[in-house]
């Protein structure tokens, strides 16, 4: 992408991650220059696949920066004309949530403030949309509805808490300053991986494939592919007309269906044999992206590629 004659910039954070990878990827092949940041640029075991992708040798630079690294960050945001905000923090503790999402997005944002960013989008989660008692049943969630953070602290829930706060922390900026702040709410991420080391979401289909027996709970997932979501990244980033936050789910599949359909397409694993019944009702809509033009693939063409690739790196042997 031309600007002026010369190629964008783009900061993209946690850039060795699952889905900051395929974001990084996709830049890259459409021209862009990238600045992304890691922990540790020279750690091959996490960063190697990035150096790997197409035009990376010209157009990938890597900076050493946290979400806790203010002056790192500013380093990495530099030059550039947006940032895409990926990295975010997966374990289950408070303090180790809390502190990463909600004071690392500030952070990030106070960065893209200094540099004179146009740009930013923020990559939040449907954790921050679906976590509402009040919210009626026979109605699909969009953009208004809103995880209830008193809710969410009762029940101990830190990651909702964590992604709601980070996000209305996100869409402050744009009330407030100069900066352009769009968000993306993905629910589960699944699809090949770039990068070598297993994550969180991938462990989603692994676990169902690789049962010992026990008996899971059959509930409503919202499901979308990891290239989708970088694309729709990447259309809240070029499409001048978006604006707040976007939804980002292609499929609504409940544990049993989606073992079923696993089971068919991939017979000889061991996957649960039975399920207990709840009573949950989760919808959610992606229509305003769609409405920005974002499409989604296959359910069926996900769920292949992603195995096919679990299956090539080995994770069924560990």
């Amino acid at each position: 992408m031309e600007e002026s004659g010369e190629k964008q910039r783009v900061c993209v954070t946690g850039a060795g991650g699952y889905v900051a990878s395929w974001v990084v990827k996709l830049l890259l092949s459409k021209g862009y220059m990238v600045h992304g940041t890691v922990r540790d640029p020279s750690d091959e075991t996490k960063n190697g696949h990035l150096k790997k992708l197409e035009n990376a040798v010209e157009n990938l630079q890597l900076f050493k920066a946290d979400l806790l690294d203010y002056e790192g960050l500013c380093a990495a945001v530099a030059g550039c004309t947006g940032l895409l905000h990926v990295a975010s923090p997966v374990p289950y503790q408070r303090v180790e949530l809390l502190e990463p999402a909600v004071t690392g997005t500030k952070n990030v944002l106070n960065a893209c403030l200094k540099a004179k960013i146009k740009k930013v989008v923020v990559v939040s989660s449907v954790a921050a949309v679906y976590m509402n008692p009040n919210w009626p049943t026979d109605r699909a969630m969009d953009e208004s509805c809103w995880t209830d953070i008193e809710y969410c602290k009762g029940i101990e829930n830190w990651y909702c808490v964590s992604k709601t706060m980070a996000e209305a922390e996100a869409l402050g900026y744009t009330k407030r300053s100069e900066l352009n702040v769009v968000t993306v709410c993905p629910p589960i991420i699944i699809g090949p991986m770039l990068q070598s080391t297993l994550n969180a979401s991938s462990l989603f289909l692994l676990n169902y494939m690789k049962d010992k027996g026990n008996t899971v709970e059959d509930i409503d997932y919202g499901i979308v592919d990891v290239r989708d979501t970088a694309e729709a990244i990447l259309l809240a980033y070029e499409n001048p007309e978006a604006e707040g936050r976007y939804i980002c789910s292609s499929y609504m599949v409940r544990t049993r269906d989606l073992v079923e359909k696993l089971k068919r397409m991939f017979p000889n694993y061991n996957y649960p044999q039975s399920f207990t019944e709840a009573k949950d009702n989760l919808k959610l809509t992606s229509e305003k992206l769609q409405k920005l033009g974002w499409n989604y693939r296959p359910l069926e063409e996900t769920i292949v590629d992603a195995v096919t690739n679990y299956e090539e790196s080995g994770l069924f042997s560990h």
